[in-house]
């Protein structure tokens, strides 16, 4: 058989393995949103107070600094915009924001997505006017401003949480306005095997990534544990690990590469929460690498796991569209140590071509396995393609 019919029928084999996997797990969700995992900003500032000037200044950020070209679309705001329910049980925000359905036509403006918060308690996690009871007329509330995504956090709820989410998604459908529906329960009751059942798009895995404060430990310990449930996510409805902590002065770049590798691998929403109106070029080279990001976005729709663990050092891999697979030589130690990735593990033969998705450039033609020095808390990021 000459080389050429070789790589032809790997190629097609790759094309009939990604369609078969693709036909075995969940379909898309009914309202067609997030066909790939959500790319956008939802940012918290202690010092700064959260307004209606705040978010223009982000989502202003977003497109000047070349995020949105990136894949990033939706302005997220989160708990503290409510105020009270008027005499017939309707919604109204606070006077930091002064008209909520300008804001989000100014953020339309701009080609973006407008997000927003609400509980399915009766008070939200900051103590402001929660959903409950008014589901319907929160979502018709959404719907007349012009909402695309609803952050839906589990706080003060009781009772059955499968039924008071479905509740906001039925609530929502009926409105007739597509709204990203995205589960804020903190991993509780197995979401991942439900979520999709009540409408989610997306559902936090865990507890907040930063509820005690903000370190390279929650990025690891909430990162590396999403191994296992990668059978739950797909095209429309995702696996969240939480938001990105790139930015932020307690992340250095090499636990920011991590993050942001482990996430796209993991196939996971892209949410950053710095100040983007403030941010240091190598934040911004993180947070915008193609390569990477294009990993996250892949159409497939198929996250990664775990395939080799050595101590603190593992490998983790996602298989690509094209039939390539994304590969992760992530090092948990605390000083640099060799990474190596046996090509065996990837399912891959003895002769694979590699490209360093961070550096972005092309590394040859390597035999057996590969071996790279990882920094501590960091990451080397490859495209692993079968060389025949």
């Amino acid at each position: 058989m000459t080389l050429h019919k070789e790589k032809l029928i790997m190629r097609i084999f790759g094309i009939l393995l990604f369609f078969g996997l693709a036909c075995v797990r969940m379909p898309a969700q009914q309202n067609h949103l997030a066909l790939t995992p959500p790319m956008g900003w939802n940012g918290y500032f202690p010092t700064k107070k959260v307004g209606n000037d705040l978010i223009r200044e982000q989502a202003e950020a977003m497109v000047k600094t070349g995020m949105k070209a990136a894949g990033y679309k939706y302005i997220i705001v989160d708990d503290t915009w409510e105020g009270g329910r008027d005499s017939l049980g309707y919604s109204h925000p606070n006077g930091h924001f002064p008209d909520m359905k300008a804001l989000v036509s100014y953020v339309h403006s701009l080609g973006l997505k407008f997000g927003i918060y609400s509980s399915p308690g009766r008070k939200t996690c900051a103590g402001f006017e929660g959903s409950f009871g008014h589901e319907e007329q929160d979502a018709e509330t959404f719907a007349r401003w012009g909402v695309d995504y609803l952050k839906y956090d589990w706080c003060s709820g009781s009772g059955d949480e499968i039924r008071a989410y479905r509740r906001m998604d039925e609530a929502l459908k009926k409105t007739g306005r597509p709204i990203l529906f995205a589960l804020c329960q903190y991993g509780w009751e197995r979401v991942w095997s439900w979520g999709p059942s009540v409408g989610g798009n997306n559902w936090l895995t865990t507890s907040d990534i930063a509820l005690h404060g903000i370190s390279y430990s929650d990025i690891a310990e909430v990162g590396f544990q999403q191994n296992g449930l990668e059978r739950f996510a797909g095209p429309g409805h995702w696996n969240d690990p939480d938001g990105l902590l790139i930015g932020h002065p307690e992340i250095n770049n090499d636990e920011a590469r991590t993050q942001m590798s482990l996430l796209s691998l993991l196939a996971a929403p892209l949410i950053a929460s710095n100040d983007l109106a403030d941010m240091n070029p190598a934040t911004l080279a993180i947070l915008t690498n193609p390569e990477v990001i294009a990993v996250d976005q892949d159409p497939a729709g198929i996250q990664g796991r775990r395939v080799a663990e050595e101590g603190p050092l593992e490998v983790w891999m996602k298989l690509l569209a094209d039939g390539s697979k994304a590969v992760g030589l992530f090092n948990r130690e605390a000083a640099p140590m060799p990474v190596t990735v046996h090509f065996r593990d990837l399912g891959l033969p003895d002769a694979v071509r590699l490209r360093d998705l961070w550096a972005r450039k092309a590394l040859g033609v390597f035999h057996d396995s590969y071996t790279a020095t990882v920094p501590r808390h960091g990451v080397v990021m490859l495209k692993a393609t079968a060389e025949f």
